[in-house]
């Protein structure tokens, strides 16, 4: 299966080695950034996009003229863009997640369940760190993880804390930290009386999220036109 990468970063350079020798990793002929259209050396299958947000209209684009499927593994969208993204899954299927390692996707059907239980008891910070060169804050991930938490909660989201600075019952508190070459770490911390659950996982590599977009990749060429998350191709959804 021919694969087609959007961005040739670090991430685009490890998918590349980690595609099956008998697939194809196409890169567009000009790099994303400088190119007014995506245009491939022939049409791939499926296009994996770990590029800029940016690119999102020509990856649409590109994806709409050819009907393939996408997999977008970029953050920092706007909600402008995310709508974009939604109105592109309504013509071809579009698999797009903050996080695409496994574990983080196991960590966060784990912390809907712990919301659940333990929510309206105790006290929830989400506390994320990355390398310095990370332009975004809170990262995606965190966002996902706020998000579920919130399905349950509907708390308000306060983003660190400085000065005099009280916290409330219905709060979520969500800290960024940048610094050197951190990979990615992602921490919720249920803080109760007398007691503390902590759940917590940490990427050494960025090839984890390179083996979770393959996966996607190869999952969502078989589904019609729809939005779906990593969590559908890992438990079935949809």
């Amino acid at each position: 299966m021919k694969i087609g990468l959007v961005g040739d970063g670090q991430m685009g350079q490890v998918l590349k080695e980690l595609i099956a020798v008998d697939d194809t990793a196409l890169f567009p002929k000009t790099p994303v950034m400088d190119a007014e259209v995506l245009d491939y050396p022939e049409t791939p299958a499926v296009l994996i996009d770990f590029s800029h947000p940016n690119n999102l209209k020509k990856i649409s684009a590109y994806a709409l003229a050819h009907e393939l499927p996408v997999v977008i593994a970029t953050t920092g969208y706007s909600e402008e863009q995310i709508a974009e993204i939604h109105a592109l899954s309504e013509k071809v299927p579009v698999l797009f997640s903050a996080n695409f390692s496994l574990g983080v996707i196991v960590m966060n059907r784990l912390v809907k369940e712990m919301t659940h239980y333990l929510g309206h008891d105790f006290d929830i910070e989400v506390i994320e760190q990355h390398h310095n060169k990370k332009i975004d804050a809170p990262s995606g991930t965190a966002k996902m993880l706020v998000d579920t938490i919130n399905e349950e909660l509907h708390y308000k989201e306060v983003h660190g804390r400085s000065g005099v600075a009280p916290r409330t019952k219905q709060e979520i508190g969500i800290h960024s930290v940048r610094g050197g070459t951190i990979v990615g770490q992602h921490e919720v911390l249920f803080a109760g009386t007398d007691e503390t659950l902590t759940l917590k996982h940490e990427a050494f590599s960025k090839k984890i999220f390179a083996k979770g977009a393959l996966k996607g990749a190869l999952w969502v060429t078989t589904k019609p036109a729809a939005l779906y998350s990593m969590e559908d191709c890992l438990f079935g959804g949809k």
